[in-house]
């Protein structure tokens, strides 16, 4: 016999698939579930766990538990895409906003992501992605500027990779990417809608030229609610 938490849990997905709650964005509170399937508030959140484990709601610190969209937007992790080729190919509705467009020298951090020595010049820019009026990544990204010379905020605002490949005539190759989860930093939360939420994916990235150059290190940090992550593998036969 199925376990009551797992009979539970099933119904609840079947309910979130068909909107049985006709849009709305909240789950029924701990109390209203506990009358509504005559159990015990420790069965429900046992079922509410596994509806998080399934990336059906996310838990949201005095709110309750968000319904997440099923519809979430697909990042591919594997590929290297530029955010208005994603917003373009995803029909969404999006702003680039520029919040930073400067040069360094001096991180050290940066300069060892990037394989610089010295006082090399480096460029940052930092852009808020908003999407549907709601700001749900903060990218960071660095560029050697030997290879990157000038940028603009009107190249930062439409598509930096548009103008590297096609007014620099630069191939970009690969990338190294590391997926992190993270709990949100003090910029994180002054400049993206992430009330509620703990934690923030992070997707940082070396990405290489044809020729194998490393020429650019990025931050891309997300809100967790709105994105799946997905890649495609391949087994090798041996």
């Amino acid at each position: 016999m199925q376990k009551k938490y797992l009979t539970i849990y099933h119904d609840l997905v079947h309910k979130i698939q068909s909107n049985f709650w006709d849009g709305s964005k909240m789950l029924p509170s701990e109390n209203d579930l506990t009358t509504m399937y005559a159990t015990s508030r420790e069965t429900i959140r046992k079922a509410l766990h596994q509806l998080a484990q399934g990336g059906f709601i996310q838990k949201v610190r005095g709110k309750g538990s968000v319904i997440i969209d099923v519809n979430k937007f697909d990042f591919p992790v594997s590929g290297i895409v530029s955010f208005k080729e994603l917003a373009t190919n995803l029909g969404l509705h999006a702003k680039t906003i520029v919040n930073e467009l400067s040069v360094v020298n001096d991180d050290q951090d940066i300069q060892t992501n990037l394989d610089v020595t010295g006082s090399k010049p480096i460029w940052k820019v930092v852009r808020l992605r908003e999407i549907s009026g709601e700001k749900i990544i903060l990218d960071k990204d660095y560029f050697n500027q030997r290879y990157v010379p000038m940028l603009t905020k009107e190249i930062c605002e439409d598509s930096i990779y548009h103008y590297l490949e096609n007014d620099l005539n630069l191939k970009i190759g690969f990338a190294r990417k590391e997926i992190l989860v993270e709990k949100p930093t003090v910029e994180d939360l002054e400049l993206m809608d992430l009330e509620g939420f703990s934690n923030v994916v992070v997707i940082k990235s070396q990405v290489y030229l044809d020729d194998t150059t490393l020429f650019q290190y990025t931050e891309s940090r997300h809100r967790p609610d709105k994105f799946r992550f997905v890649d495609f593998a391949r087994r090798v036969q041996n």
